[in-house]
């Protein structure tokens, strides 16, 4: 459990890291990290005005990047997906806690939040490259992790594996525009495997002490 811990603590810190990148290029592009001056439809166009040279993003498109990537090391999306499973070595009832509630949804949620970033410039058809990135992770973690889950033995390995998978769904969605399903399924989420780890806890309980 202590080594489980310190896994997800610095696989967390490198995506912390470019977040911190991320807010400090917001600041110094707006003045200002207040949602207001951020998103309204001048501050908006001018940064995604601003071309970085980098596969073809724009100064809006890098800072959604760079703080998506803060979310794929939170919300635990390949490749610093790597902590997630390991942490299943708590406690089920903190197991649901993490994968449900707070912890791993806090990624989605921020990114959703953060959408007219990464979209600036969208004319509603072809996406921007950052939107393409962040489907492109969102569907390869979904598909990898709910492959990697069938090869499992432990119960709480196969959820932690699913959570993977759910939030990478949401990603996928979020990249192609659709962030009102992500929103959806990220509420869903929340009571289905709250649910299934209360389950598991309880059969888990029952294997141990025979009553099954």
């Amino acid at each position: 459990a202590r080594d489980a811990g310190i896994k997800a603590f610095m696989t967390t810190r490198i995506g912390d890291v470019f977040m911190l990148l991320g807010i400090a290029f917001l600041y110094t592009a707006t003045g200002s990290l207040s949602y207001d001056v951020i998103f309204s439809e001048e501050t908006l166009h001018a940064l995604a005005s601003v071309d970085m040279g980098f596969l073809g993003l724009s100064a809006a498109g890098a800072i959604g990047l760079l703080l998506f990537i803060g979310a794929v090391g939170k919300s635990a999306q390949w490749p610093l997906h790597v902590w997630l499973p390991d942490a299943m070595e708590g406690p089920t009832p903190v197991s649901a806690m993490i994968h449900a509630a707070t912890m791993v949804s806090a990624g989605v949620y921020m990114t959703i939040r953060i959408f007219p970033l990464f979209s600036a410039g969208w004319n509603g058809h072809e996406l921007t490259p950052a939107m393409g990135i962040i489907a492109f992770i969102g569907a390869f973690t979904a598909l990898f992790a709910a492959t990697i889950a069938v090869a499992q033995n432990d119960v709480k390995g196969v959820l932690a594996y699913s959570t993977i998978s759910q939030l990478g769904f949401m990603m996928a969605a979020i990249g192609i525009g659709a962030y009102v399903a992500a929103a959806f399924h990220l509420i869903t989420h929340a009571f289905f495997k709250a649910l299934l780890f209360l389950g598991s806890g309880s059969v888990i309980h029952g294997m141990e002490h025979g009553l099954l």
